[in-house]
């Protein structure tokens, strides 16, 4: 009963620490938005606000999936070469089966569009499944191998940039299906989908790692794996899944990526995992793992890029961005290591 209550109460320290965070979060964001609305006459526009959604959009969820990998002490650095390498396949299947699947629909008297969308959809299954299969060899390297979490995503990172490069010989591929090009620039009673898209993928996310048994789990073993196994915990189930869910959110952000650019390469979203990572730690998750929320990463996902925009729109060097982004990891890792000392 005293180990249940201990780890109870743990629990809900962290998510009063987490909520916290997060509403110091919010105030940072609305300050940054209230500062830049003063200082210049664009960012507050209907159409900054759409694009600044978008834009946020991406990181959100690659920053999501990558907290699930954190959160039990690990890391994904293939979720970048995930993305491209996404790009690619998704922007191949809809180019070479999607049409014969409509034509081959439209024969028993499926209306064109309908029968599109139906393959459009096959295209993004099959995607997203992939990503998945790349998560499942990512877990098998790290609970089956046991190589280091650092080791079999850089493996990875690596691998997936040079086939993709090989499958597209070095070049692009241009997208030219209408309704999956559009699906980036439409919008639901005025939220751009791309953001819908993000609170899809959020609530589930946040059912699984706040309201369910296997997100205390997940918890547990980034306190202490073997302390986790000893209560019956099945660490490797555990490890696993959250692997898996990291390339499943890099996957999706690959389709998005496609529909945003209209086009499948190899190395278009190289670089992303830096971003994300840098997201999920301004979000308060903790790089020595057992810390972190769903709403932690998206909000520091939208404050990097509100901080990108903003420097856009008042013409500060680029430069800059990555300096400011990097002071902030040092700080906020910094101040975690104080809060574990005092534990």
């Amino acid at each position: 009963m005293s180990d249940n209550a201990g780890a109870l109460a743990s629990q809900k320290a962290r998510f009063e620490f987490s909520r916290l965070l997060g509403l110091t979060l919010i105030g940072v964001l609305l300050a940054m938005f209230l500062f830049l609305s003063w200082k210049t006459t664009t960012f507050a526009t209907p159409g900054n606000m759409s694009n600044l959604a978008r834009q946020g959009a991406i990181f959100a969820i690659l920053a999501l999936g990558q907290t699930f990998v954190i959160i039990t002490a690990g890391i994904d650095l293939s979720v970048g070469a995930v993305a491209s390498f996404i790009t690619v396949v998704v922007a191949m299947l809809i180019q070479s089966i999607v049409p014969g699947i409509a034509e081959a629909l439209a024969v028993v008297g499926i209306p064109a569009s309908a029968a599109n969308m139906i393959g459009l959809w096959i295209a993004i299954l099959a995607a997203l499944l992939l990503g998945m299969a790349i998560g499942a060899f990512h877990a098998f390297g790290v609970v089956q191998m046991g190589l280091p979490p650092f080791i079999i995503t850089l493996a990875t990172f690596t691998a997936l940039r040079g086939v993709g490069l090989l499958m597209t010989n070095g070049s692009t591929i241009n997208v030219t299906n209408d309704a999956f090009t559009g699906f980036s620039r439409g919008e639901i009673f005025g939220i751009p989908n791309l953001f819908v898209v993000v609170i899809v993928v959020a609530v589930p996310a946040f059912v699984y790692l706040h309201l369910s048994k296997y997100g205390r789990y997940l918890f547990a073993v980034g306190s202490n794996p073997e302390a986790a196994r000893l209560s019956g915990v099945n660490v490797k189930a555990v490890t696993a899944t959250a692997y898996i869910l990291s390339s499943l959110c890099a996957a999706i952000v690959g389709v998005m990526l496609a529909s945003r650019t209209g086009t499948g390469n190899a190395t278009q979203a190289i670089g992303f995992e830096l971003e994300a990572i840098a997201a999920s730690v301004i979000g308060g998750t903790s790089l020595f793992g057992a810390v972190g929320s769903v709403w932690g990463p998206l909000l520091g996902a939208f404050i990097l890029a509100t901080i990108r925009n903003g420097a856009n729109l008042m013409n500060v060097n680029s430069f800059w961005q990555f300096i400011i982004t990097g002071g902030l990891i040092i700080l906020i890792v910094y101040f975690d290591g104080l809060r574990r000392q005092r534990r």
